[in-house]
C-alpha cells in the first residue's frame, strides 16, 4: 500500500517547511525567545520539524527509531490537529496579523497541520494500536498545560486567553484544562479507532 519513497520525500518536505516556519517565526517575532517557545502552535510544529527528520535521515539512532513509531507520529497527529481545531474556532478572531506574520499564521496554524494529518493518514505505516496509547499521549498536553500556569503565574503572561488565571480565575481556567484534556481524549479516541480501521482494511487485503 504505501511507497517508501513517496513516504521520505513527503516527510523530508513537511520537515524542511516546518523548520522553515518555525524559524521565521522566532525571527519575525517582537516577543521574548521565552514567549515565542511557549506557545503550543510553536511546540507541535517544532515537533513535526524534529521527529520528522529524526525518522527520515536518523531513523537507525535511539530518537529515529523513537520518533518513527506509530504511537509517538499518531500522538503528534493529534497534537497537530488540536492546534488547527482550537486556533481556528476559538482564537483566530482575537487578532489580525499582517504581511509575513499573517503567512505564519496560516502556515503553522492551517497548512502544516493538514499536511501532517494527510501524511499521517495516507502515508504512515499502520499497525495496531491500543486505546490506552490515548491515555498516554494526555502526558505532554497535561505537563504543558501545568508549565503554562506556573510559569504564568511567575512573569504574568499567559500564551491564551483562556489559560489566564489573573482574567478569568483559577476556577475557570481548572474547567478549561479539564476540557482541553477530554478533547484530548476523545480526539486521540478517534485516531486510534482510523488507525485501527485502515490496520484492519490492510491485514485483510493481504
Amino acid at each position: 500500500m504505501y511507497n517508501t519513497k513517496i513516504q521520505k520525500v513527503t516527510a523530508s518536505l513537511l520537515a524542511l517547511i516546518a523548520w522553515f516556519c518555525v524559524v521565521l517565526q522566532f525571527y519575525i517575532s517582537t516577543d521574548t525567545f521565552t514567549n515565542v517557545i511557549s506557545y503550543f502552535t510553536i511546540l507541535c510544529n517544532s515537533l513535526i520539524a524534529v521527529s520528522l527528520t529524526f525518522s527520515v535521515f536518523f531513523s537507525q539512532t535511539q530518537l529515529g527509531k523513537f520518533f518513527s513509531g506509530l504511537s509517538v507520529k499518531t500522538a503528534v497527529a493529534l497534537y497537530i490537529f488540536i492546534v488547527f481545531v482550537v486556533y481556528n474556532t476559538v482564537l483566530r478572531g482575537i487578532w489580525k496579523p499582517t504581511g509575513w506574520q499573517l503567512f505564519l499564521d496560516n502556515m503553522l496554524h492551517v497548512a502544516i497541520p493538514i499536511l501532517y494529518i494527510l501524511y499521517w493518514l495516507f502515508l504512515v505505516d499502520k499497525g495496531k494500536l491500543n486505546w490506552k496509547n490515548g491515555l498516554y499521549w494526555l502526558i505532554f498536553p497535561l505537563f504543558y498545560l501545568i508549565y503554562s500556569l506556573i510559569r504564568g503565574s511567575a512573569v504574568g503572561w499567559y500564551p491564551y486567553p483562556f489559560l489566564n488565571v489573573d482574567k478569568l480565575g483559577f476556577g475557570q481556567v481548572l474547567i478549561n484544562i479539564v476540557i482541553m484534556l477530554i478533547v484530548f481524549l476523545i480526539s486521540g479516541s478517534a485516531l486510534i479507532a482510523i488507525n485501527n480501521k485502515f490496520e484492519k482494511k490492510i491485514r485483510l487485503e493481504k
